[in-house]
């Protein structure tokens, strides 16, 4: 394992820990429901204001969709500047070749987007979705994170910061529902398809983490006659609440989760994202969807056409393009943001992998995007024009994607409480709602 890897893996250990307490706390109705649980409802139930009805009103503003990447997408080989003849000096063995190129099988070559950036083959299914206007991309864009360290850029981009120091203790979703006014009083809200709590999600009142939607279900049919017996009949609070959330947990129950493996891969983002898309489906007040997918750290054997980041990128575009697929004419009112922590090196290692670098790529996708683009001030990559240790320079700020969506997409919000430190600057990445 290199030391990339290994630090990766502690930090992820160390952000388990942190989170896990307070997760519990939150999770221990819902995945367990045991006697003491529902007996420690002193106040009518959180679960039975979930809604649940096909004749729900519209939803005002988008539903937010945000996946994280962790380890550090490598930006230059999921969207190529082919363009740039210091890319390929840089990557001699890790480039993809440009359109066209007779000298390598079209295999290798990058697919044209814009005539200078071109999408990796791996991720061919997203083409279509970029050449229809429903997908665009951001290049050039990240944090001002300095240390290359995957805990520190993670908690700083999660906390909606420019770089991790003191200061904001929440996370940017969980500024951003504190700042909205509620379309709905649930605990749904926000929801983490997750074993952990992202820090993202840090501070939020109305915000749920859970490995699947089964984490909602009774397992044991003998313990909910129990609660019906013991609940069934009173009219104190304590029974109201106990019946309204068997109530929500019945409804729950009875979503369609199945995983149809010709719709979606057979992966965790593929499952994740089906989940996401039944719980929007079933008007549950869901307002902002976080999920991840781990693994980029591509230190070694990083792969070109076959081998470890083009299967990862396979994964993710296919997981995209089946849940835009599966979403149909519920995409106007979703958008999706896929961001990371940072970038790769510019230059390839002995390894045949990149080591941590700064800025990366981002994919946005849904009915309020302005599609068809590369969003890139892009800066170049002749040693001039890196950073101080040869990175791609960051550009773009990842906070002003975020806050577009947010502007643009989602009555009532508030960026300037979302993210206090940033200053905006509008690039127009999506359309207004």
């Amino acid at each position: 394992m290199s030391r990339g890897c290994e630090s990766y893996r502690m930090a992820e250990a160390k952000r388990e820990e942190e989170t896990l307490g307070w997760q519990v706390s939150r999770r221990g109705l819902l995945a367990t429901l045991g006697l003491s649980a529902v007996a420690a409802l002193a106040a009518p139930s959180a679960l039975a204001q979930v809604v649940l009805s096909e004749d729900a009103k519209e939803h005002e503003g988008d539903v937010i969709v945000n996946v994280f990447l962790r380890g550090g997408m490598d930006g230059m080989s999921a969207v190529v500047p082919y363009a740039e003849d210091a890319y390929h000096r840089a990557r001699p063995n890790l480039r993809l070749r440009k359109p066209g190129d007779a000298s390598a099988g079209k295999e290798y070559q990058a697919l044209d987007l814009d005539g200078f950036f071109g999408l990796n083959p791996a991720m061919a299914s997203l083409l279509p979705l970029f050449k229809e206007g429903r997908m665009s991309l951001v290049h050039a864009v990240g944090s001002g994170d300095q240390t290359r360290s995957h805990f520190e850029a993670m908690n700083a981009m999660e906390r909606g910061m420019y770089q991790m120091r003191g200061g904001l203790q929440t996370g940017w979703v969980a500024r951003h529902l504190e700042s909205t006014p509620r379309r709905n009083p649930t605990p749904l809200r926000a929801v983490a398809l997750s074993a952990t709590m992202p820090d993202s999600l840090r501070g939020a009142t109305h915000a749920t983490a859970m490995a699947s939607l089964t984490d909602f279900r009774l397992a044991d049919p003998s313990l909910r006659d129990m609660l019906v017996s013991l609940y069934g009949g009173g009219k104190d609070v304590m029974a109201q609440a106990g019946r309204e959330t068997l109530e929500v947990l019945d409804k729950l129950g009875k979503l369609d989760v199945k995983m149809d493996p010709k719709a979606y891969p057979k992966s965790d983002l593929g499952r994740a994202l089906q989940q996401v898309g039944t719980l929007i489906r079933s008007n549950v007040g869901l307002e902002v969807a976080s999920l991840e997918m781990g693994g980029w750290d591509t230190h070694v054997g990083q792969g070109t056409v076959n081998g470890w980041l083009p299967s990862y990128l396979k994964d993710l575009a296919d997981a995209l393009a089946a849940f835009e697929r599966d979403m149909g004419s519920e995409m106007k009112r979703i958008t999706v943001i896929v961001q990371t922590e940072f970038g790769r090196r510019l230059n390839e290692n002995t390894g045949l992998g990149t080591d941590h670098g700064r800025a990366s790529a981002m994919f946005l996708m849904g009915g309020g995007v302005v599609g068809g683009k590369v969003f890139a001030d892009w800066p170049g990559l002749e040693a001039r024009q890196l950073d101080a240790v040869g990175d791609l320079k960051v550009t773009t700020d990842y906070r002003d994607v975020l806050a577009d969506a947010l502007t643009s997409r989602v009555k009532g919000s508030h960026p300037a409480a979302v993210f206090p430190e940033w200053s905006a600057k509008q690039r127009g990445f999506f359309k207004v709602a």
